[in-house]
């Protein structure tokens, strides 16, 4: 077993993407504790928010399976961390972390990091990058052991070996599609601020297959607020932590910028530099402002929010050219306007949505939809949002979801 003999050089090895710089800005939020042999550092059923990374010494993780036994679910040394999702979700802890040696964890707290976020967004998407990358290399090697053990024992349980390997692929797509739901969930406001002249409402109902979709408000200034609704690609846990990526870059990044094209110009760069698989993502970028009820906006390849003009109860559609962020350099996005009068609505919503099926296997569609808001359009951004959902489920009649299904609102008084 090796030591790393200083924060700094732990984080060096640790997060080998960061600049001598970025690193000791993340050092200078981390706290250096040292455990004697035997404590408990994590408790399993416990919320805590701290993110640990091994400097010295060695821990157990071990995890309750019938009452009063543990499992040990693996050791770890210098150079490794655990309690990750910490930073992104607020849940008990599934495991129990006990020092089987005198150990030095680094120790770096939600609240430090949410500061670190504001002030380098970079380096929080860097660590962010890593901790995926850790998942995805921890799953190789998960994978990995586990084809090794199968084959020692295929020549003498063959049979068992089927039925455990489809046992296990069914509990892991379970476990990946439960965690993706959670971090999905906990990145989704329940409750809006109150903004004089506006209400909001909102609907957000997971498929069985967890993708990626946000949305959110963002109080920019005394002003002006910001209005969020994005989608991730793919339907995986990778997607969902990708789209918590993304939530961090809005919240760091949005109140820098007036212009809602800069500030995704911002964000697409920053995605591009610190991802590396194919993912991307589709939003809508309004900000408008309080006192004139002007909206400026950008529609980054997501789904044409819709506009009920309550003078002729008329509808348009933001339709600004724009392609999605995250993947492709050359980013091509336009920058548009519109004007809500007192009584309009804004309707904002995912593919999902649209991609309702009814039982003849026929998509609800975007004019369905047009049409749901035209006869609900005079209501509260809460029976307007209500009335939506309720039309989409009669004309599904039990059909699953192909998709997340989420909806923003907002209404002008």
């Amino acid at each position: 077993m090796y030591t790393l003999t200083s924060p700094v050089e732990t984080l060096r090895h640790v997060f080998r993407d960061l600049s001598q710089r970025e690193v000791e800005e993340l050092a200078a939020v981390t706290v250096a504790r040292r455990y004697p042999a035997g404590s408990v550092v994590c408790r399993e059923g416990e919320v805590e928010h701290v993110f640990y990374i091994i400097q010295e010494g060695q821990v157990a993780v071990t995890q309750r399976i019938v009452e009063g036994d543990e499992q040990t679910l693996g050791v770890h040394g210098p150079g490794t961390f655990f309690g990750e999702i910490a930073l992104l979700e607020d849940r008990p802890r599934s495991a129990s972390v006990r020092t089987l040696v005198e150990s030095c964890l680094l120790e770096i707290t939600e609240e430090d990091f949410k500061q670190m976020v504001h002030r380098s967004p970079q380096v929080a998407v860097t660590v962010l990058r890593g901790v995926i990358r850790s998942l995805r290399e921890t799953d190789r090697s998960t994978i990995s052991e586990l084809q090794a053990k199968n084959t020692e024992l295929r020549q003498a349980y063959a049979d068992l070996k089927a039925a455990q390997d489809q046992l296990v692929g069914q509990e892991r797509i379970k476990r990946e599609l439960e965690i993706a739901a959670e971090v999905q969930r906990s990145i989704l406001p329940t409750e809006f601020p109150i903004i004089p002249g506006f209400e909001f409402a909102a609907w957000a109902r997971p498929a069985r297959e967890v993708g990626g979709d946000y949305y959110d408000l963002l109080q920019l200034d005394d002003d002006h607020f910001g209005l969020v609704m994005a989608d991730v690609s793919g339907k995986s846990v990778h997607a969902a932590l990708y789209m918590a990526v993304t939530r961090t870059l809005f919240l760091a990044v949005a109140a820098e910028y007036q212009s809602p094209r800069d500030a995704a110009f911002q964000i697409h760069d920053l995605l591009m530099d610190s991802s590396d698989s194919d993912m991307f993502v589709t939003a809508f970028y309004g900000i408008v402002n309080r006192k004139t009820r002007e909206m400026r906006y950008v529609r980054a390849g997501h789904d044409m929010p819709i506009h009920f003009q309550s003078a002729n109860r008329q509808l348009s559609l933001l339709k600004a050219p724009g392609r999605f962020l995250g993947s492709l350099d050359g980013l091509v996005l336009d920058e548009a306007a519109v004007q809500f009068s007192p009584g309009d609505a804004l309707v904002c919503y995912s593919d999902g949505l649209t991609d309702a099926m009814s039982p003849g296997e026929e998509w609800y569609g975007l004019e369905r939809l047009q049409a749901s808001v035209a006869r609900a359009g005079a209501e509260s951004a809460r029976d307007l949002a209500q009335a939506i959902i309720a039309d989409v489920d009669a004309f599904r009649a039990g059909v699953s979801q192909p998709d997340d299904l989420t909806l923003l609102v907002m209404r002008v008084q």
